[in-house]
């Protein structure tokens, strides 16, 4: 018996010293997300911070296309002791488990969830042209001519799309959901008109507003932005109360690290995320800290699924 308590002192004693001394050798990053996009501007901010904490080199590999599934490909035929991370997008852990009748991982099993990077909320964007000056003329004017309107979005089952989805239940309306192959397609659409309305962030769908081509009726989220502290919760123009539509991406890594290591990586993330330059780079890309417990996380993302998966039932998307 006593000779078992050494035994696991001593385990637990070499862990915790391979947590203080983790990493001993290059670190990468693997995300979903193209070159350029906010997402992976993040990821880049927190792997140059973190090279200069661990002293040595965390690099951001760039795996997109194919819903985030090539990422994850790559991650589970990497390294298992915590030098192989991946930026995981929301959609990966609330929505695809239930959109997909198939997926080639398991959300689960193949995961552990270290800490979300930041949120974003989602802006009602129209042409400047349109007769919309609110998100009370989307809803009456929806109601007044069913299945009619559009809106759009760049995939089944993305953020923008379950979003709107979510909008059409609560308001009791029925509209069209219009799919472009690309983002800049995609707001380009609502600019000439061509589309009723569509969500998008800062980083998506900014580059139109700031040039004049596209207004922001109101933005999905709890409060205002201080960035844009003149446009209105969706509340304030005249939507439904507690509207709220957000993305945001996560760190995770192996499924099974040693928890030491896993707190660690976790920690120095955190802080990154903490600093002020990072905070200021949010401002301008329109994104929010997001700061929970790695158990109020977990929490939040079964929450999330839930809710996910009650609209996308509504909805009746399913694919492959």
């Amino acid at each position: 018996m006593i000779r078992r308590l050494f035994s696991v002192l001593a385990l637990g004693l070499a862990l915790g010293a391979h947590a203080q001394t983790f990493p001993t050798k290059a670190v990468r990053i693997i995300t979903p997300f193209p070159v350029g996009s906010g997402p992976e501007g993040v990821a880049r901010l927190v792997a140059d911070k973190l090279s200069k904490t661990w002293g040595q080199p965390v690099t951001v590999e760039n795996r997109p296309g194919g819903n985030g599934f090539i990422a994850i490909d790559a991650f589970k035929r990497g390294a298992t002791d915590g030098t192989d991370l991946i930026q995981l997008d929301n959609v990966h852990l609330t929505a695809y488990p239930h959109l997909f009748k198939k997926l080639p991982y398991d959300a689960k099993a193949d995961f552990d969830v270290l800490l979300p990077l930041f949120k974003t909320y989602f802006f009602f964007t129209a042409s400047t042209e349109s007769k919309y000056k609110n998100v009370a003329d989307i809803v009456a004017d929806a109601k007044a001519n069913p299945g009619k309107l559009n809106y759009g979005s760049w995939s089944v089952g993305n953020p923008v799309h379950l979003g709107s989805a979510l909008f059409e239940t609560v308001t009791g309306t029925e509209m069209q959901h219009v799919i472009y192959k690309e983002t800049s397609q995609l707001y380009t659409g609502v600019s000439t008109g061509e589309l009723a309305f569509a969500l998008g962030t800062s980083a998506t769908a900014g580059p139109l507003y700031r040039s004049g081509k596209l207004k922001f009726l109101a933005i999905a989220a709890p409060r205002r932005l201080a960035a844009y502290k003149d446009v209105p919760t969706v509340a304030e123009a005249g939507g439904p109360k507690d509207f709220e539509v957000s993305g945001w991406t996560a760190i995770a890594a192996p499924k099974g690290l040693p928890k030491a290591v896993a707190d660690k990586i976790n920690a120095d993330i955190a802080k990154a995320l903490a600093e002020s330059d990072i905070r200021e780079k949010f401002v301008s890309f329109g994104y929010e800290p997001f700061t929970p417990t790695r158990d109020q996380f977990i929490q939040y993302i079964q929450a999330e699924s839930a809710k996910q998966a009650a609209v996308i039932q509504k909805s009746k998307a399913a694919l492959d």
